[in-house]
């Protein structure tokens, strides 16, 4: 057989839906083929809903899925209706149990919806324009768009990157033993997964979740350790934690980052971040509220993430105003908005990562960013993907369930004492993947396939 041929670029593709979908391609940009008039500008990325170009039917069909998501998301909260038609949503989205394991193959109902929308002519736009073009690779962060490529015979590669911990049967196509989609995949539970969909072995790779490289500072990882160093100096206050494990810390960041007179260079720094519907705003008021004084006397700094919603971004400016903060917004608060976009968004939130000590989000695809030494405190979860993600991120230790919002001041206090984040973050950096931005590339660019398989991530 012909050696496969070697790539500089790739056609990366996503869907503006939530966060989650692109921010699994945002650290492909470097990889990013640019096409005029399809990707957006400065990134490469293309936007299978967004493009330049996109005909009024296929605009529809996307306007209206993510339009419903959206709403049924914020309506949640709401007693009884709300949580009614959020079930039913969560439902047909369901993952079913692992064990017994079992033929998963048969197609469901969502499944067969999406393929009679694409037999009916849907995505075939897009994939034509990309036809007419070089054949490379082509990448993408949702199932619906994979299979645009695979059914209107995109003429290069087809890759899908999974973007949870465990994946319901919608991420297999019709007919899985025939698909020619690539899997790109971040956990070895996935890759289970999708074997009980269908999915051919030999068309699976665990490469974990790609994560910014501007966190981890290449095979080094430099600004990985450097911050994990100093995020573990302000989450251990006692000490208790780096005298326990003092070897495997030296061990794993170095004897220069492990000296008793390494010192952080930034006040405890909690960043907490809504979700791409805007849900769970008020549980950022309450974490502020309860923080009152330790941000008043600068002993913590809070970043509250606001993403690209203005309504959310105007929401915490007047929640400061009431409790008296305004004065340390830009100093020790920082609301982290983009009216951009969402890449943009994304670098900003990435900057702050870097002087991140705790990251207290819903367990989202950021149940992956415990790979860079954060410990996660999780929020209440929205959907049952991230009952999995909140599974996962306890099961490798790096991350625990929030206690009452309200008394946050207080159980914190307890938590920092103990020991017990430090342990958290330094359980991300040893059990969780992160490298998947450099095993995409070296699959996808590069053919290495058996190095990659072969590191058995987890």
């Amino acid at each position: 057989m012909p050696e496969k041929e070697i790539f500089k670029t790739a056609y990366i593709v996503t869907v503006d839906m939530g966060y989650g979908h692109q921010r699994a391609v945002y650290p492909l940009h470097d990889m990013a083929q640019q096409v005029p008039e399809l990707s957006m500008a400065n990134h490469g990325i293309i936007n299978a809903n967004l493009y330049g170009g996109i005909n009024k039917s296929d605009q529809f069909k996307w306007d209206t899925g993510r339009s419903i998501y959206e709403k049924i998301s914020r309506l949640k909260h709401l007693p009884v209706v709300g949580s009614y038609i959020f079930s039913f949503m969560d439902y047909l989205q369901r993952i079913e149990p692992f064990y017994p394991q079992r033929d998963l193959s048969r197609p469901t109902l969502q499944v067969k919806q999406i393929f009679g929308m694409i037999k009916n002519g849907w995505g075939k736009d897009l994939i034509d324009k990309l036809n007419k073009l070089e054949h490379l690779p082509f990448v993408t962060s949702f199932f619906t768009t994979a299979f645009f490529a695979e059914e209107h015979n995109y003429k290069g590669d087809i890759y899908c990157i999974c973007t949870d911990t465990d994946i319901s049967r919608a991420w297999a196509p019709l007919e899985p033993k025939l698909s020619r989609i690539n899997y790109l995949v971040p956990t070895r539970r996935v890759k289970e997964r999708l074997e009980s969909y269908g999915i051919k072995k030999d068309k699976i790779f665990i490469t974990g979740f790609p994560l910014p490289k501007e966190n981890i500072g290449g095979p080094k990882l430099e600004i990985l350790k450097s911050s994990l160093a100093k995020r573990i100096v302000n989450l251990d206050t006692e000490g208790r934690y780096r005298s326990k494990y003092k070897y495997t810390m030296t061990k794993f960041l170095g004897t220069n980052l492990c000296s008793t007179k390494f010192k952080s260079d930034h006040p405890l720094t909690i960043t907490f971040a809504v979700g791409g519907a805007g849900a769970q705003r008020e549980l950022g008021a309450e974490i502020a509220g309860s923080l009152r004084e330790e941000i008043s006397k600068g002993k913590i700094c809070l970043n509250l993430v606001s993403g690209i919603r203005n309504d959310v971004f105007r929401y915490y400016q007047a929640v400061f105003q009431d409790l008296g903060l305004s004065d340390k917004i830009n100093k020790n608060i920082f609301l982290i908005y983009s009216a951009e976009s969402k890449f943009d968004y994304f670098s900003k939130f990435n900057s702050v990562l870097n002087t991140t000590d705790i990251l207290w989000s819903k367990p989202s695809e950021l149940s992956f960013y415990a790979g860079l030494g954060l410990p996660i405190i999780i929020a209440p979860t929205i959907g049952s993907q991230e009952e999995f993600n909140k599974d996962w991120l306890t099961s490798i230790g790096a991350g625990v369930m929030q206690e009452d919002p309200r008394y946050t001041n207080e159980w914190l206090k307890d938590w920092l004492a103990s020991g017990w984040l430090a342990d958290a973050a330094m359980n991300g950096f040893l059990n969780a993947p992160r490298n998947g931005t450099y095993h995409v590339e070296d699959i996808v660019l590069r053919n290495k396939r058996s190095e990659i398989e072969d590191m058995h991530l987890f």
